[in-house]
């Protein structure tokens, strides 16, 4: 306790409670190109839905507007290999990369993101003094059943987008022409009446008046998205979002303190548009701003390998961000031996899921051996995982069937290991190593192939009737005999180096005596009898204590613990040994004699 001066009674409580706390081991992480979305940042995707919403649906062959006219565009192997991993887990990091891309932009507003998708964008806005109908007085003239008026005057007050008002009908305004004194206008839908309309007077009003309740107040907007071609939804015209009396001033709050303020709102709360400071004053009266010029740039195909490392490297720092599972995606050789080296073996707390490089996939024979020799130059470690090629599965985006590399999925069956069992569990075989939604294998390797691929630090993946298609291999891509080339075990070691490590923090800055070593042992024993329970590990022994804190030790501020480990291996070889013996043999005389 502390010293005291003078005559008292002091209280002080001393917490002996500290237990070894839990971990996450089944946060995904990708990089790649996606359609949508921020760039250079880390999002985090639950599920599919998520995915497709957030950075667009998969694509391949359409025309890129302000490239060539028959520009070719494809993402679809990053976004299901992203999304075949969410079928096994709900936790994924994606981080969008994006090469000469540019963003869509209207007179007033801009698109959130780069892509092409940005010019499906149609930003509709109103203020309180353009709300209303506004009723002419003009003559106008509507054949029945007809989508053009004549109106009998040049004097245009309305705009494409707006209503025109007449006989209990909103006719969309599409086109407008001047004719000398008069003015044709044509409408989205029909006049439907049984006979024509002659009229004296006519209203218009606001697109999408019929959207909000009433009129904006004064100094504030309504404001509407709408997917104008329907490159967004499938659908053109769709109602995207909408924000209701969003004001113009910078200090506007809203009833529960939040901002209120034009350029806030569609910066904290759009997933589509977004607008500057300079043209927040700019939004007056009512308009509809079409956005153009937006492209996506470089495609699976063809972004840098430098570009995909930037991406990469925001899942560098284990104090940024907590991960357990890499995907590669699209698989490429010289980005596969940068994670490698640059984020897994730098952090030391994840492991990388590679798919062999194979050129013309699908529409080529491939031989173990060409597998073999695509992970030729990829640098030995027990922090990759490599597999044997491609799933053929179904794309219901383009309704088409696609090949996809496995390496989203190999992950994935970590994922689900560590949720029905525990990390130190291999994810190969019948009992957790399911692979979903394969309709066949770019190879499905024999026996004989197996054991080229398996010598070969790679996990076949195969298909057998009556079975499904499964992993069948847990190797680690470790080139020298060891424990830790096998996947179990290395994210054993890495479960148990990640836990005790953060236990480990509570001895920092505190006394290296003899109480700091026992609470340390007590903290990491219980823990490591846990998973041994567990099955996770054979036998360990914890040692901290003078023979490894000497005073050399403790005279340089260090703390030593050495923790050995027995790790449970997985089975990999069986042998059934069957016997055929005498009918007058008793089985206890020759068991255990052979």
């Amino acid at each position: 306790m502390a010293f005291q001066v003078s005559p008292g009674v002091n209280i002080s409580e001393i917490d002996l409670t500290t237990v070894v706390p839990a971990v996450t081991t089944t946060q995904g992480a990708i990089a790649g190109v996606f359609r949508w979305g921020p760039v250079d940042e880390r999002i985090l995707v639950t599920s599919e839905n998520e995915l497709a919403n957030r950075f667009g649906k998969p694509a391949s062959y359409y025309t890129e507007a302000g490239n060539t006219s028959s520009a070719i565009w494809n993402n679809y192997e990053t976004f299901f290999s992203a999304a075949n991993f969410l079928a096994y887990s709900d936790a994924l990091y994606v981080v969008r990369v994006a090469e000469n891309a540019n963003t869509a932009g209207g007179s007033v507003f801009d698109a959130k993101y780069q892509g092409v998708l940005g010019n499906s964008l149609q930003v509709a806005y109103c203020d309180s003094s353009s709300f209303a109908a506004t009723t002419v007085s003009d003559s106008i003239s509507i054949v029945a059943f007809s989508n053009q008026a004549e109106i009998g005057s040049n004097t245009v007050n309305y705009g494409v987008g707006d209503y025109i008002v007449v006989d209990n009908q909103n006719l969309k305004v599409t086109a407008i022409a001047v004719d000398g004194a008069n003015t044709t206008v044509t409408f989205e839908n029909k006049y439907i009446a049984a006979s024509n309309l002659s009229a004296a007077s006519y209203a218009y009003q606001w697109g999408y008046n019929t959207l909000f309740d009433s009129a904006p107040e004064s100094g504030k907007v309504h404001v509407v998205v709408i997917d104008e071609d329907g490159a967004i939804s499938g659908v053109a015209g769709t109602i995207l979002e909408k924000f209701t009396n969003v004001s113009k001033t910078i200090s506007a709050r809203n009833e529960d303190g939040s901002t209120n303020y034009l350029f806030d709102v569609l910066d904290q709360n759009s997933s589509f548009i977004a607008i500057t400071e300079a043209n927040v004053s700019s939004v007056t009266g009512n308009g509809y701003d079409s956005l153009s010029g937006g492209l996506d740039g470089e495609d699976e195909d063809t972004v840098a390998t430098g570009t995909l490392a930037v991406g990469y490297d925001l899942f560098k720092s284990a104090e940024d961000v907590d991960i357990s599972l890499v995907i590669l995606g699209r698989p490429n050789t010289a980005l596969t031996n940068y994670v490698l080296s640059n984020v897994v073996e730098y952090r030391r707390d994840c492991v990388a899921f590679a798919s062999p490089f194979l050129a013309n996939v699908g529409s080529v024979s491939v031989t173990a051996q060409n597998i073999v020799d695509a992970f030729s130059t990829i640098n030995s470690s027990s922090y990759i995982v490599f597999d044997s090629g491609y799933k053929y599965q179904y794309d219901k985006y383009s309704d088409v069937y696609r090949w996809i590399p496995l390496n989203g999925d190999i992950a994935g069956l970590c994922a689900y290991t560590d949720d029905v069992r525990d990390p130190w569990f291999s994810p190969a075989g019948y009992n957790r190593g399911l692979i979903k939604n394969a309709i066949k294998l770019l190879l499905n390797p024999n026996k004989t192939q197996r054991d080229l691929l398996y010598k070969n630090r790679i996990n076949p993946v195969i298909t057998q009737p009556g079975q499904g298609t499964l992993l069948f291999g847990d190797k680690t891509g470790l080139s020298l005999p060891s424990a830790f080339d096998r996947i179990n075990v290395r994210r054993l070691f890495i479960v148990l180096e990640k836990v005790i490590a953060n236990a480990a923090k509570g001895a920092l800055f505190e006394f290296n005596d003899e109480f700091t070593r026992a609470q340390f042992v007590n903290l990491v024993e219980p823990f490591l009898r846990d998973v041994q329970g567990r099955r996770g590990i054979f036998d360990f022994r914890v040692i901290c204590d003078e023979t490894n804190n000497t005073a050399e030790v403790i005279d340089r501020n260090e703390f030593v613990g050495d923790i050995y480990i027995k790790p449970a291996r997985s089975i990999n070889f069986i042998q059934l040994n069957f016997v055929a013996v005498r009918s007058g043999v008793e089985f206890s005389e020759i068991v255990g004699a052979a």
